[in-house]
Parts: C-alpha cells; structure tokens; sequence
C-alpha cells in the first residue's frame, strides 16, 4: 500500500471509530430530574433511579431552577449514593456527564463518579453533598459539603 492510501486509510478508521463511539454513547439515556427543594435541600424519589423491570440507571441528573448548576447523582452501592455539583472547579464551566467520567468541555478536567480529579487542569475535587436515604427517597442536603 503506498503511502497515500495508507494515509487516507488511517484518517478514515479513526474518525469513524471516532463516530462510532458518541452514537454508543448517545444510546444510553440520561435521566433528568427536578427533584424537590425545601428549605435544607433537595428530596429525588429512588424510583428515578429505575428503568425497566429490573434495569437500574447508574446516575440521575437533578435540574432545578433554584440551583445555579445541576447535581450529579450516583448510585455507589446499596444505600450509598455520591452527589456532585457538575461545577469544574477549575473555571466554573458546567461538566458533561458520561459514565462513570464527568469531563469539562472548557479545559478538559476529568472527575470520576466520587468527585476526585483524574486530570488536569483543575486541581480540587468536585463540591459534594451528603446523601441519605428514607422512605425511598434520597435526601442531598445542600447546607452541607461531604
């Protein structure tokens, strides 16, 4: 294969592999929620969490117009849930959520689904909230930081 067609080949596999990877991505639906704000935080029903019969989604998105971000929040394991203000820390863009990886779309900082920097620029984790869990509701209290 001469070098042109070596070139033309290459370029051809990697922006397709490129597509291929946001369609799959863009397969997995994201579940928006308002959840309901009083004056200690905000209270999101556990049945948003489900998808189906037996299908549980990994992460909820809360969007309320009393806060100024959203607030991802995962389901860890059992009654353990992490809940994260999508704010970078490094200049304050809002992060984009896929998987277990929220990324900023400014700079490129990377924060795994517990809030701690994967990568750079930014240098603090993500602001928390304590979660608990009562008559199938979770509870983000947002006067604290976990």
């Amino acid at each position: 294969m001469d070098r042109k067609k070596f070139i033309k080949a290459s370029c051809i596999a990697c922006t397709s592999f490129g597509l291929l990877s946001t369609v799959l991505q863009s397969c997995t639906t994201v579940k928006y929620t308002t959840g309901n704000m009083n004056e200690n935080g905000l209270l999101v029903d556990l049945k948003e969490f489900t998808n189906g019969k037996d299908n549980y989604r990994p992460y909820v998105i809360v969007r309320h117009d009393d806060l100024q971000y959203p607030i991802c929040v995962y389901h860890i394991k059992g009654d353990e849930y992490s809940a994260l203000l999508l704010r970078c820390t490094h200049q304050g863009a809002e992060l984009q959520v896929a998987g277990e990886q929220l990324t900023c779309p400014a700079h490129g900082s990377e924060f795994n689904k517990q809030g701690k920097v994967m990568q750079g620029p930014a240098s603090a984790d993500l602001r928390s909230f304590p979660v608990t869990v009562a008559n199938n509701q979770l509870f983000i209290d947002l006067r604290k930081q976990s």
